[in-house]
């Protein structure tokens, strides 16, 4: 295993974490299977993975429920004397916080979940933009000063889906983040806070977590043939995953990727690619670019977020509901958008809340028919939540 330093936390990290949102299960999203995820631990561990990433919603039967990825693994560290070997990395669930005494409720609850004393990396989860001035309002970051003093939490950070300008505002606001997990693969460079959040990470020495870097595994799984005829191109052959991780691992902007494993055999595969150096060279580089070119070219429509069709007098969020779509049309699959489609979009700014008015088709520069392209994405996604 190879291992980077977690910015200026001074954690030493293998580069390759454990993202524990997406253990395999029995029959429903909150019954792990926990044999086989305790095999899956216990190998990655023992093959040198030091850091696993979890939150409080993770495996629940709802997405902000009370999940049992934490109880588990809690119940695995516990009873196989891995505590101290392990970085554990958690989240405070952001959105449900009302009053102040909420942060230290819920971190209480969550230390008793994974039966630990401290948690090596807490975050905020999946901040947004109404989610961080809610929080902020409420001395989030008092709550944290405390945390810290308290030994309850030994470096803090956060997670997001928010564009760049505000991802940069959030950082600035407080001296003391050390750890920022944000989505990144190389088809999405410019997607939320991308490479120009990496790069400002890198610039003030904060830790860089990676999600999605095979984009829910939709980069792995049933390539279509133009992309595959273009890997086939290159002199160094490598699978899709290989592709997908080294193109991270080749950023010095990029610290620890947290990969979702669901069995034993992509823990093994993916611990093989982190334990190898591999450059992608320049020519390959290019290879990536164009692979990216071309599953673009499978969008759903035109948009460009210019933006002139905002706002909207009802409320639609039309770029974000297009972008979603957008990204899971390209992938051929609602899952692949269907959780950041309804979490990150407030219920009243979906597409079904479009009502046809007509007034944002004038100014749209592609020509795009908005409440049209709307109506397919009410009906590519749905009204509610039901993609685990």
């Amino acid at each position: 295993m190879l291992y980077n330093k977690l910015g200026k936390s001074g954690l030493e990290v293998s580069r390759l974490g454990f993202g524990a949102m997406r253990l395999p299960t029995i029959g429903s999203n909150d019954n792990i299977d926990e044999t086989e995820a305790s095999k899956m631990f216990t190998y990655g561990i023992e093959h040198g993975i030091n850091l696993i990433d979890t939150a409080y919603p993770y495996h629940s039967k709802e997405l902000d429920g009370n999940g049992n990825s934490e109880r588990f693994i809690g119940k695995f560290l516990k009873e196989n004397s891995y505590r101290d070997e392990i970085i554990l990395s958690t989240k405070s669930p952001s959105w449900l916080m009302e009053e102040k005494g909420d942060f230290e409720r819920y971190l209480d609850i969550q230390l008793d979940k994974l039966q630990t004393d401290y948690i090596d990396v807490y975050m905020l989860h999946a901040l947004t933009v109404p989610d961080w001035n809610r929080v902020n309002n409420l001395d989030v970051l008092d709550f944290l000063d405390d945390c810290l003093a308290s030994g309850k939490v030994k470096h803090v950070g956060f997670s997001s889906h928010i564009e760049v300008d505000y991802f940069i505002e959030i950082l600035d606001e407080y001296p003391k983040w050390e750890v920022v997990l944000t989505q990144m693969n190389y088809l999405d460079e410019y997607y939320q806070s991308g490479i120009m959040g990496l790069n400002y990470l890198k610039e003030i020495n904060v830790g860089s977590m990676i999600m999605e870097p095979l984009r829910g595994g939709r980069l792995v799984n049933n390539i279509p043939e133009e992309v595959q005829r273009l890997w086939n191109t290159s002199e160094v052959k490598r699978t899709p995953v290989e592709w997908a991780l080294q193109y991270l691992w080749n950023r010095d902007d990029v610290d620890c990727v947290l990969s979702g494993m669901t069995s034993l055999e992509q823990v093994k595969e993916n611990v093989k690619i982190a334990s190898t150096e591999d450059i992608i060279s320049e020519s390959d580089q290019e290879l990536i670019r164009e692979v990216a070119r071309t599953y673009r070219s499978f969008l759903g429509n035109r948009c460009t977020r210019c933006g002139y069709c905002m706002p909207c007098p009802e409320g639609v969020d039309i770029i974000n509901c297009f972008t979603e779509y957008n990204i899971a049309h390209m992938m051929g699959d609602p899952k692949a958008s269907a959780m950041q489609y309804f979490t990150l979009i407030d219920d009243d700014s979906r597409a079904d809340s479009c009502i046809d008015c007509g007034e944002c088709i004038p100014y749209c520069t592609q020509m795009i028919n908005i409440p049209e392209e709307l109506q397919k994405v009410y009906e590519y996604f749905g009204s509610e939540f039901d993609h685990f």
